[in-house]
């Protein structure tokens, strides 16, 4: 099972009423909690870890993970509230206000992690649950204490805006987080943030020497690309009509990763010695999924058959 470890919350999608009045509709959402769907369409085993509450919003979240194969059962279930984030979209580029205090995500903490069963070989972490604390540095000691036996994946998954304040404690989680790590994904965007400016591989390269055995980067409209410390693969993106890039980077994951799982290796030892053509098999499966979900509104990640 891929286990992804990381916020769930409902996000409140800009539309208009049939009076032509602006109003919001609520979709289930969240980086991680997108990578988890994602996964679970695709056809590979997938499994959520977060704190989600026992509320309205908080079934819907749980309803939604499980009518898309995701095993729900090491939740962490409580009655605080659910996060909402209301979405702004410019031109197809989303930006975000959060609503996140005291919520059953914001407020996971270390007592709250489970012992993982044998079935559970893969961890995936990111987006805004590793930015503010205690579910932050839940997830990193999740992490550290998995990462030995296990692989581990991050996305960070970063938005400036909302770690601002908080870049003194949040950027040396990442950096930590990334070193501990056998499989990274960052944005161009992302992995300048982290490092500055500078070709790509060069950067990606930076990190490899950290621990990482892979280093995915995508590219936007471009497409992807997947660094080893001996390999520079690239696939262009599909070209698509975009209704919004919501989503669009999560889905991505999910790709990349149940791509290593078809071909048997998303194992430390598979990574280690991974070839090109499971790196392009990955990068292939990683555009294509994104490419639908850019394609319609909202975090909606592709079904298998639907590729």
């Amino acid at each position: 099972m891929i286990l992804s470890c990381g916020e769930a919350l409902i996000d409140m999608l800009p539309r208009t009423t049939t009076l032509g009045e602006p109003a919001f509709s609520p979709y289930a959402g969240g980086a991680v909690f997108n990578t988890a769907i994602a996964l679970g369409r695709l056809g590979a085993p997938s499994g959520f870890f977060s704190g989600v509450s026992t509320d309205m919003l908080g079934e819907i979240l749980a309803d939604t993970l499980q009518a898309s194969k995701v095993d729900t059962s090491l939740c962490a279930r409580s009655n605080r509230p659910t996060t909402v984030a209301f979405v702004k979209l410019v031109d197809g580029q989303a930006t975000y206000a959060f609503y996140d205090e005291n919520t059953a995500g914001r407020l996971l903490s270390t007592d709250d992690l489970p012992a993982l069963p044998d079935a559970v070989k893969t961890l995936f972490f990111g987006g805004i649950s590793l930015v503010n604390d205690p579910a932050a540095s839940t997830y990193e000691a999740l992490q550290a204490r998995e990462a030995p036996t296990r692989v581990t994946m991050i996305d960070p998954n970063i938005r400036p805006g909302f770690i601002a304040g908080k870049e003194a404690e949040y950027r040396p989680r990442i950096e930590r987080m990334i070193a501990r790590a056998d499989i990274v994904k960052l944005s161009d965007e992302d992995l300048h943030w982290l490092l500055g400016t500078g070709d790509l591989e060069t950067l990606a390269l930076k990190i490899i020497a950290r621990g990482p055995k892979i280093v995915f980067i995508t590219e936007g409209s471009s497409g992807a690309r997947a660094i080893t410390a001996a390999q520079n693969r690239f696939v262009a993106a599909q070209k698509v009509v975009v209704a919004d890039t919501v989503g669009a980077g999560d889905t991505f994951n999910a790709g990349a990763l149940a791509a290593l799982h078809r071909a048997g290796a998303l194992s430390k030892a598979g990574l280690a010695a991974v070839t090109d053509a499971e790196l392009d098999a990955a990068l292939v499966l990683g555009n294509r999924a994104a490419a639908i979900t850019v394609s319609r509104a909202g975090a909606n990640p592709p079904w298998a058959h639907e590729l």
